[in-house]
């Protein structure tokens, strides 16, 4: 089992920055990939960044050069730092955790990119 914890999410003028935190309840090097997953009224859950045990990183298209994925193994967190935020980024922002086949969540975070 892994419960994480969401932190970090708000109200944020366009081309501003919010970072988001993801507190893991086990040390994240057992968790085989972490990530940042976001989902838009009225859209699919979709990938916003991933971070493997080993410290490769993945974006998708939208936020590549804008986001930051990153850890600290020592607090067995991971943060998403946005910057350059649009209103299309706005959406329901999930931790999510992979670890022995099994997908685990968090409880979301809203961002709100509005002027």
């Amino acid at each position: 089992q892994v419960q994480l914890v969401e932190s970090g999410g708000g109200l944020v003028q366009p081309g501003g920055s919010l970072r988001l935190s993801c507190a893991a309840s086990r040390s994240i090097f057992s968790i085989s990939i972490m990530g940042w997953y976001r989902q838009a009224p009225g859209k699919r859950r979709e990938l916003v960044a991933t971070i493997t045990t080993g410290g490769n990183t993945n974006y998708a298209d939208s936020v590549k050069g804008r986001f930051t994925i990153s850890r600290d193994t020592d607090k067995n967190t991971v943060y998403l730092q946005m910057d350059s935020l649009k209103p299309d980024d706005t959406a329901v922002y999930y931790c999510n955790a992979y670890r022995t086949g099994i997908n685990f969540w968090g409880q979301g975070t809203q961002v709100t990119v509005s002027s």
